[in-house]
């Protein structure tokens, strides 16, 4: 049977909580987000939809956990995914982008698209270890993708994805206006 990690307790507590503090930072701006994820499986977003107000903000999410999804709904170029497989920096940026215009609302794109990527395990994927993940973050015309390498069991890295993509994504939003 799988084991089941709880998410960091800095998600869970009212103090700390980087969900409650995105969900926050994404209102004062009055921003909108929309996740892409795979190897997360919908926990990422899931975690910003338990958070009172996220319905402001949250755009909402497409679990492309099959790799030709990432092309047919996320727009991932399919040459990318055939030469180097769905665990790969670009793919992350792609996914990321993408996950912003599949979640347009009239026209308008999310302002914020995060996507996730990687090996929970428990055999490595195209020649990646266990543990290895990609997270980027799409804001305007810049992306930002974070490679990490977590060890512990499918869950553990499942849930270190999670921790990380919200800190990522914390970290690239733009300045508030005064």
């Amino acid at each position: 049977m799988p084991e089941r990690v709880d998410l960091p307790e800095r998600l869970d507590s009212p103090a700390g909580d980087a969900a409650a503090e995105l969900v926050e930072a994404l209102a004062a701006r009055r921003l909108t987000i929309a996740f892409a994820e795979s190897l997360t499986g919908g926990l990422l977003v899931a975690e910003l939809v338990r958070i009172p107000g996220a319905s402001a903000v949250v755009r909402g999410g497409v679990v492309a956990y099959a790799t030709p999804l990432k092309h047919t709904l996320l727009g991932v170029d399919q040459t990318l995914l055939d030469e180097h497989g769905a665990v790969h920096a670009e793919v992350a940026a792609q996914m990321a982008r993408g996950i912003r215009s599949a979640t347009a609302v009239d026209g308008i794109p999310a302002d914020v698209g995060v996507a996730t990527t990687g090996v929970a395990g428990p055999d490595s994927q195209d020649g990646h270890p266990v543990g290895t993940v990609f997270v980027a973050v799409a804001v305007g015309d810049r992306v930002r993708v974070g490679r990490f390498a977590f060890g512990g069991s499918r869950a553990k890295i499942r849930a270190s994805t999670v921790a990380a993509a919200l800190d990522l994504a914390l970290g690239e939003l733009p300045a508030q206006p005064e």
